[in-house]
């Protein structure tokens, strides 16, 4: 698996990106491609204010329209992915793993608990305790806890042919309040954090990168 950090990158020319790499692991399995033109990889990245709404999303869970999107910077997409509403902005560490899950001897529901493990291991190096919600993808701080229970990071994906693509948002220093204009992933009940929130400081961008990528190479090691 080839670890690549696109930066700070637009979010369309992201998705066009994936896209490419995505066909080409498709095109592998239906014996279209030569030998070598896919390899697994995990993006990192970040986007400017962006929201993005999955396949079988409510479009009423946006609850601002085109002018006041200008007026915060923001833009929006209509995506393939599963999942509801999300925002992804600076401060955010946004993955993109377009893995091919027969290499690592894994479904897609395995696939998902691992990337919501990379992240609870993460948050744990930095002294938060995270686990998941029963019927909510993504990870969870309090998720016990009824009322209290708040998201940090959130999880869609799109996969076909056992390749998969898009990924998860997990809020660093992230700018909370452009969820304010969204039901985040579909959620009146629930509240969204981040690290910088829970902890009452900036956290360093690349140390957390760093250990979320030793993280995903402790999770995902291919099966041969």
């Amino acid at each position: 698996m080839k670890f690549e950090d696109w930066g700070l990158i637009d979010y369309k020319k992201a998705w066009d990106r994936q896209e490419e790499i995505f066909k080409a692991g498709i095109d592998m399995k239906l014996g279209k491609s030569v030998a070598g033109a896919f390899q697994s990889r995990f993006i990192l990245c970040e986007h400017p204010h962006v929201y993005t709404l999955g396949k079988n999303g409510d479009e009423n869970n946006l609850l601002i329209r085109d002018e006041f999107l200008k007026s915060i910077d923001a833009t929006y997409y209509r995506i393939n992915r599963g999942g509801d509403i999300t925002y992804h902005g600076p401060g955010q560490i946004v993955g993109y793993p377009i893995l091919d899950l027969e290499e690592f001897g894994l479904h897609v529901k395995e696939y998902v608990f691992r990337l919501e493990q990379v992240i609870i291991n993460t948050l744990s190096h930095f002294g938060i305790e995270a686990a998941r919600l029963d019927g909510a993808t993504g990870v969870w701080l309090d998720a016990d806890q009824p009322g209290k229970q708040r998201k940090i990071c959130a999880i869609g994906i799109r996969a076909s042919r056992y390749i998969t693509m898009h990924g998860f948002a997990f809020n660093v220093n992230t700018e909370l309040n452009y969820f304010n204009h969204i039901h985040p992933c579909g959620f009146v009940d629930k509240g969204v954090t981040s690290m910088q929130k829970e902890l009452g400081r900036m956290l360093n961008f690349e140390d957390v990168k760093n250990v979320l990528k030793e993280e995903a190479k402790l999770l995902f090691i291919p099966s041969h």
